[in-house]
């Protein structure tokens, strides 16, 4: 078994919190992927995330997913804890290196953890926490009916660049598609349309596994509402579609981290949308969020279960 534990078992792992402290704002909960602390007049907005399949640029891909979980609850990333396990010594340098240059690009510390080695493993095995601050924490659980829903970047931006690595080999692509699908991993930060979507955004959500089928479904679940999407507008980069038709992946899940979904008010999407084409960042409005029963409906069809991420089928 490969992947997120189901809702219903991590139910246990959610009403069994340790003592109850008044100063945590969000706690544990389904969607959340990051808490909330209350820090004197500000919120101390918490996250941790592992990095376990990907290989070729792992400590890159921390670095990043941890941070863009502080950066979708409305925080800037300022401090990160790093575990890395890793097979064998050989690749202590090609890591270290990786997590430090990411760290850099983010803007954010490294300010300690644990390393070791497990030979047992064919591959290394990150766990990365990020610790940023922020003035007002913005959930996953947000949205309401009436907001429109905004993917920035486009979908499997991260599942693109593991793909174009990773699977190099086996996709049987010209170099110059299989390098700028590897050129994505420059863009796995979503900090930057962060800073210009938590203002007005009553949820916002990095798709990370599963992809934006995974991400919007937890942001429906987490809401308590319907989300509806148009696949047609979902932005797809060329070399996503070339490398998912290739490897006979669906870029609408596999891994997102890179993209930033938000749900705002119809008044104020058109402006968010023009402030982010001024920053020069894609973005599109894919969607609505509606009254109803928690799920995801995408052109008709009708997802209420977590899905697993295309990409699993690659690796086992």
């Amino acid at each position: 078994m490969i992947g997120k534990v189901d809702p219903e078992r991590l139910e246990r792992v959610f009403s069994r919190t340790g003592v109850p402290d008044d100063d945590v704002l969000v706690g544990p909960a389904y969607g959340e992927d990051a808490a909330a602390v209350r820090i004197g007049e500000q919120v101390l907005v918490v996250n941790t995330d592992p990095v376990s399949l990907a290989a070729e640029r792992i400590g890159t891909i921390g670095v990043h997913v941890a941070c863009n979980d502080v950066a979708a609850s409305g925080g800037e990333p300022r401090w990160l804890t790093t575990t890395i396990f890793l097979p064998d010594a050989d690749l202590f340098e090609p890591v270290v290196s990786q997590l430090d240059a990411a760290a850099r690009e983010a803007g954010v510390a490294i300010v300690g953890g644990h390393t070791e080695y497990a030979p047992e493993r064919d591959r290394p095995l990150l766990s990365l926490g990020c610790l940023g601050l922020a003035d007002e924490y913005v959930p996953t659980g947000g949205a309401r009916p009436g907001d429109v829903l905004i993917l920035t970047k486009g979908a499997g931006i991260e599942g693109t660049a593991i793909l174009a690595t990773d699977f190099r080999d086996d996709a049987g692509l010209p170099e110059e598609m299989l390098d700028r699908g590897a050129a994505l991993f420059s863009e796995l930060g979503v900090l930057p349309e962060a800073r210009v979507l938590r203002e007005d955004a009553s949820a916002m959500h990095d798709p990370t596994e599963g992809g934006v089928v995974d991400g919007a479904l937890e942001l429906a679940v987490a809401s308590g509402v319907r989300v509806e999407i148009e696949r047609e507008r979902v932005p797809v980069r060329e070399p996503t579609g070339a490398l998912c038709a290739a490897m006979g992946v669906d870029p609408l899940r596999i891994f997102g981290s890179g993209a930033l979904l938000a749900a705002m008010p119809e008044e104020r999407a058109e402006k968010a949308l023009a402030a982010l084409d001024d920053g020069g960042i894609e973005a599109a409005a894919i969607g609505t969020v509606e009254d109803g029963d928690p799920a995801l409906v995408i052109d008709g069809e009708r997802i209420t279960d977590p899905v697993r991420d295309d990409l699993y089928e690659l690796w086992s």
